[in-house]
């Protein structure tokens, strides 16, 4: 699988890709500098909030639901407006959202984490239904965000622990029963990062310093791996025409002489398919 520079804009922390089924349009995030950064026939495109913000879910073809360090909010992608939908840890400034996405019954799960990593500082949210609510405490980093095709599982990471859990889920999309462990990457000393799983079941699982996209079945077995010229690899997202097309973030922070390559977005072609991202309905 060859891999190949989508955007040569370097980020310092690159996370929450999203490709936009209705635009066909890859959207993604600076976080420590603040900004949204997408590309469109070519041209660059960029937004800069007064807040961190990391993760994004599609609305319709003109509105995302993103989440910042203090919110849930909708912004137009034509106007540059945006409207306000709830708090997310408004009244504790030691933290800020992370890893997040939408769910198959058009709800938003979004993570938190402390802003300097505070241990057990971060929590996973769900938003559904005009209400937010608290699945998961006691986390360092969140991520791993997403679901399986059969919509009976979600999973989620803590990235310090290095293990990759799966979650029962209800005909609602509710948490039932405790989270099992999916993964354990402790024995590789890998740091699992931001996930996708494709139109198989199948996990892909950015593994933070390894410099790689690692695939997982759904029995957790390890399939196989695409590597990156970046390191710091953060999130992968499917999109393109045909769904077969694995994008990557990467970050180039707490690198005293970063290399070019570092903080970039990547794609390649697979000769699988991913699910479409799901419709965020309020």
């Amino acid at each position: 699988m060859t891999v190949h520079l989508f955007d040569d804009r370097s980020c310092e922390l690159g996370e929450g890709p999203l490709w936009h089924p209705e635009l066909q349009q890859l959207f993604w995030f600076d976080i420590n500098n603040k900004k949204m950064l997408s590309l469109k026939d070519g041209n660059q495109l960029e937004w800069s909030f007064d807040r961190y913000v990391s993760a994004a879910g599609w609305m319709n073809k003109d509105t995302l639901l993103i989440a910042s360090e203090s919110d849930l909010f909708e912004f137009n992608l034509t106007s540059g407006d945006s409207k306000h939908v709830c708090d997310l840890e408004a009244d504790n400034p030691a933290t800020r959202s992370n890893d997040g996405r939408a769910d198959p019954w058009g709800g938003f799960w979004i993570g938190t984490m402390g802003k300097n990593a505070e241990k057990n500082a971060g929590s996973i949210y769900r938003y559904f239904q005009g209400k937010l609510v608290k699945l998961f405490s006691d986390i360092t980093i969140t991520n791993s965000i997403c679901f399986s095709p059969d919509r009976q599982s979600a999973f989620y990471t803590d990235t310090a622990t290095r293990k990759i859990m799966r979650q029962v889920l209800d005909a609602a999309g509710w948490p039932t029963g405790p989270a099992e462990l999916f993964i354990d990457l402790g024995k590789d000393a890998s740091n699992p990062d931001g996930s996708v799983v494709d139109a198989e079941g199948c996990l892909w699982n950015a593994q933070w310093g390894a410099a790689r996209v690692a695939r997982y079945s759904p029995d957790g077995a390890l399939l196989s791996t695409v590597d990156f010229p970046a390191s710091q690899i953060s999130c992968p997202a499917f999109g393109g025409q045909n769904m077969t097309t694995i994008f990557a973030t990467s970050a180039a922070e707490n690198m005293d002489s970063p290399s070019i390559e570092q903080g970039r977005t990547y794609c390649a072609i697979t000769a699988v398919k991913g699910q479409p991202e799901h419709r965020i309905i309020l």
